[in-house]
């Protein structure tokens, strides 16, 4: 029971009322006062306190001055006599309660197993369960530390039951692949071959480099993962392994497993290691999927990247050394400042040399584009032939490719047509078969019609194959194609509601979108418009703030100037000025603790051992030097070095390894940032969202597409798309992203001491 009550609450609770009064007429002193406390007590918590140190001081004096007895005698009342006995039995007459029995607590321990384990990891939850049941059934509930032993029972051999009946569901020669992940020496992983080589290299075991991440996009490294996940299939799981229980309880095993070192699995019964490395393999092969599909996205960006690069640099050396366009330039400049209302045959052609001139310009430039096309499209099929190729057997062969519309069977048709000519070599034939149909509509792009077929109608296969890769990106971001075994790419019709079809009335309306999708479409239209034409008006105008369409590349290109730096606000300084002198220099850390005083995100931070003997205090203690250590970069050694907190090292790199994982960390920044939006004065921050971050670049999500940014940009209303309930069309959503005080991974502490711009951001979270 909490022991701070306000007098309000004291009134509310605390009150004795006539039929309660009528009791404490037999009653005298220190039992008077004492059945008061006990019987407002049960009523409050549906049991009795283990002592007199958990009822509240508040709550005694106000009992006390009703019962017209000092509160002093409350130190008097016998916690051990026949009196106290007497007081229990008539309270729990008075409330309609009997005493609880060992048959009440094996019927619970069998409930919380077969019911609450299965589907509530929380310990202290379940302990709450357990005491609502127990008020519904009208059973005083056994002390605390009964309830949590009871509960400690119940999760003990419901994890049991539950490594039984996977154990019985893989097969012997899966379990010995298993074990082979903890057992296996390094010796033995070099022998292997080929086949089940090493990807990674360094050494590392089988299990060690099933649970790193993905290098940076590259070639090796999607390579790596694709071995990775070849060789977490070729465990053969069974599909149904974990069907019939609940992606939290799957994840809470997974984090486990991947917690646990190979000496300490080695350690455990067969049953609860088999169990923890199935989960951890299980979640695993859908995570690498995803990373797989990502690693792909990101490189073919980076091939058509690179290959632009490249042209770039070789054009501006040719730039260089062309002579008299600059001084021509110049001319028409000066030409143009000193008559701005002439016309251009009167003032420009002068200078120029006459409209020849411009023509012949003008030729050249149309002829550089073009050149610089085609440039691109031979150091991308030379690039892509000689090195990025390499990925694509490996790639096809690892993601099972799916799609569910129509319009994109062109695409589905072109990689069919890759998958079948995988192993026929380049030298044996450069051009796909005459007699193949070969998909070119919603595959090649115009501009690429003729550099993938020659004069004679032959499709060129590298060519080819390159428009295949960008047209497959492009659809599996728009969930068009999606991919087996993922999860973040998955089927999008896994993301409605198992209910969608039968209450999409409800569902519509949730979203405040109409269920017909013309409606929705002229709505969008016309809002789109709408937009166009302001942005239109005000290029007109010249009122855009440097906001400019020009080309790039021949194509058309939104630049925006980046914005001067503005004075700060008079109110801003104020507010400054005001918390320097009331609190005067702030820490970072004591900002990211108040934050955790006023939202109790540490809450969310739960550990993947089995059970942990921490108190509160020292828990959200350790919890806070961890995060500030890593949110600022100082390391976890520097911060248990400095400062009188009386943490070691030790203590502190055991509470990293068991509490901070990144779905912990999602789950408090979700709690912090929600916390943030719901204390905020729109009168201060206005309506929209806002965000500023230091780092390389922040992510923002929107429903369940994630929109991003580069480094040193504000978004104040991010717009995203997510795909839409009913058809093809695209729903712009409103993207919003919060930086919380130990997420910069370049946010020090003296950016807090120093004032300045960071005051607005940390502002959010005081």
């Amino acid at each position: 029971m909490r022991q701070e009550w306000e007098p309000e609450d004291l009134i509310e609770v605390w009150t004795l009322l006539e039929d309660e009064v009528v009791r404490l007429r037999n009653k005298t002193g220190a039992n008077r006062l004492g059945f008061a406390l006990l019987l407002k007590f049960f009523e409050v918590e549906a049991r009795f306190p283990e002592g007199a140190w958990e009822v509240p001081a508040p709550a005694v004096a106000y009992v006390a001055q009703q019962v017209k007895v000092p509160a002093e005698q409350w130190a008097a009342y016998d916690w051990q006599g026949r009196a106290i006995t007497r007081h229990r039995t008539e309270i729990r007459t008075a409330f309609g309660f009997r005493a609880g029995t060992e048959e009440d607590q094996e019927r619970l321990a069998e409930w919380l197993s077969a019911e609450l384990c299965p589907v509530e990891l929380s310990r202290e939850r379940l302990m709450a369960a357990v005491v609502a049941r127990c008020r519904n059934e009208h059973v005083e509930p056994p002390a605390p530390a009964k309830v949590q032993r009871l509960v400690g029972r119940a999760v003990t051999d419901f994890e049991a039951q539950f490594c039984r009946s996977r154990v019985e569901r893989i097969s012997h020669a899966t379990r010995s692949r298993l074990e082979d992940l903890v057992a296996g020496s390094e010796d033995e992983t070099a022998g292997e071959g080929d086949s089940e080589g090493a990807v990674s290299g360094g050494g590392r075991s089988h299990f060690a480099e099933l649970k790193a991440d993905p290098g940076a996009p590259g070639l090796e490294s999607l390579l790596a993962e694709v071995n990775k996940l070849q060789r977490v299939r070729r465990l053969e799981l069974p599909a149904d392994l974990f069907a019939d229980v609940s992606e939290k309880l799957v994840d809470a095993w997974r984090a486990r497993a991947s917690k646990e070192y190979p000496a300490n699995l080695e350690r455990m019964k067969p049953p609860r290691r088999l169990t923890l490395l199935a989960a951890l393999c299980h979640v695993r092969q859908t995570e690498i999927t995803d990373s797989l599909v990502d690693l792909f996205i990101q490189l073919v960006l980076k091939i058509n990247t690179r290959a632009e690069r490249k042209v770039d640099k070789e054009l501006n050396a040719e730039l260089k050394k062309i002579r008299g366009k600059d001084a021509m330039l110049l001319r028409v400049a000066e030409a143009a400042l000193s008559e701005p209302s002439g016309t251009v045959r009167r003032v420009i052609y002068p200078v120029v040399g006459g409209e020849k001139t411009l023509k012949a310009l003008a030729a050249e430039a149309a002829a550089n584009e073009a050149r610089y096309k085609a440039r691109v499209r031979t150091v991308l099929r030379s690039s892509y032939s000689a090195h990025w190729r390499r990925m694509l057997s490996p790639l096809l062969g690892a993601l099972e490719l799916k799609c569910n519309n129509t319009g994109y069977r062109p695409v589905m048709d072109a990689i069919d047509l890759l998958q079948r000519y995988l192993e026929q070599p380049l030298k044996e034939g450069a051009f796909f078969d005459p007699a193949e149909s070969v998909p070119l509509a919603g595959v090649v792009p115009e501009q690429w019609r003729a550099a993938v077929v020659d004069d004679k109608g032959r499709v060129e296969r590298i060519p080819y194959e390159l428009c295949v890769l960008v047209a497959l990106r492009d659809a599996v971001r728009r969930r068009e194609i999606w991919v087996v075994g993922a999860n973040q790419w998955r089927d999008p019709e896994d993301d409605l509601p198992a209910d969608f079809e039968d209450n999409r009335d409800v569902h519509y309306g949730a979203l405040g979108q109409p269920q017909d999708s013309g409606e929705f479409i002229t709505t969008l239209q016309g809002r789109l418009r709408t937009s166009l034409d302001r942005f239109e008006q005000a290029l007109a105008e010249g009122t855009t703030g440097g906001v400019a369409i020009v080309k790039k590349h021949g194509e058309p290109w939104i630049r925006v100037s980046p914005r001067a730096k503005q004075e700060e606000p008079e109110s801003l300084v104020a507010i400054k000025g005001e918390i320097e002198r009331r609190w005067g220099t702030i820490d970072l850390l004591d900002i990211l603790k108040y934050a955790e005083f006023d939202t109790g995100f540490i809450e969310e931070f739960t550990s993947v051992a089995t059970r942990e003997m921490l108190s509160k205090d020292v828990l959200r203690r350790r919890l806070l030097l961890v995060l500030f250590g890593l949110g600022t970069n100082m390391g976890i050694k520097r911060v248990a070095v400095t400062g009188k907190h009386g943490e070691s090292e030790a203590t502190l790199r055991r509470v990293r390894h068991l509490f901070v994982n990144r779905t912990n960390m999602r789950a408090a920044l979700r709690k912090l940032v929600n916390a943030t939006f719901a204390v905020r004065d729109e009168m201060w921050w206005g309506t929209g969202t806002a965000c500023a971050s230091d780092s390389r670049k922040f992510g923002a999500w929107s429903s369940n597409l994630p929109s991003s940014g580069s480094a040193g940009s504000t978004t104040q209303t991010g717009t995203g798309s997510a795909r839409s309930l009913e058809g093809c069309v695209t729903v712009p959503t409103v993207s919003s992203c919060c930086a919380g005080p130990f997420l910069g991974s370049r946010c020090q502490a003296d950016t807090i001491r120093g004032g300045g711009s960071a005051w607005p951001h940390t502002a959010l979270t005081t």
